[in-house]
């Protein structure tokens, strides 16, 4: 842990912005999804912070593909070095609902969701790890990955534009919990 101090202060202290205590955020992932999302941190101490984000899609696509949902992810931050400055440890809770039908995922996740439409509610909690980089006084970029415990209280129905009620239940799995590469303003 001292040797992570000592190379964090040797090779970002000339970028040090002792004054930062607030920001906004949006992440660029989530936007590549038509996710319109925004997030908010402030520094609570030398070297920890919470960060609190939301997202909303509420958008329906041609051929009957839905992906509304709103998603709301609590997190605190311990910060290596300092507050908005290079590698942090997280903690989050994530909260939302959904409505999905055939939505669109890279590389083909979540198979299911073409044949069916699922509406519920979903939660969990997990642990990331990330790194900031100072780009600017007022601009930086951040990347954050994070795993941990998802579950969904749904419902399943027939197909995805149809109203047939199939199945409902909960599941329960390890998941990718938060995935984001953001861009970050500074406000004071």
């Amino acid at each position: 842990m001292r040797l992570a101090v000592a190379l964090c202060a040797l090779l970002i202290l000339p970028q040090t912005l002792n004054a930062q205590r607030l920001a906004v955020k949006t992440n660029v992932l989530s936007a590549l999804t038509t996710t319109v999302n925004l997030g908010a941190e402030a520094a609570l101490a030398p070297r920890w912070s919470i960060d609190v984000s939301g997202s909303y899609n509420a958008w329906d696509f041609d051929e009957y593909r839905k992906q509304k949902q709103w998603v709301v992810q609590p997190e605190a931050r311990y910060w290596f070095c300092e507050v908005f400055n290079g590698h942090f440890l997280a903690a989050h809770l994530i909260g939302g609902e959904f409505n999905m039908a055939d939505p669109f995922f890279p590389f083909s996740l979540y198979r299911s969701l073409g044949d069916y439409r699922f509406e519920g509610w979903m939660y969990g909690a997990g642990i990331g790890y990330g790194y900031h980089w100072i780009l600017s006084p007022r601009w930086s970029l951040e990347g954050e990955v994070g795993i941990g415990y998802m579950g969904t209280k749904h419902e399943q129905y027939e197909c995805i534009r149809c109203g047939t009620l199939l199945n409902e239940g909960f599941s329960n799995s390890m998941a990718v919990t938060k995935l984001s590469i953001s861009v970050v303003f500074m406000i004071f």
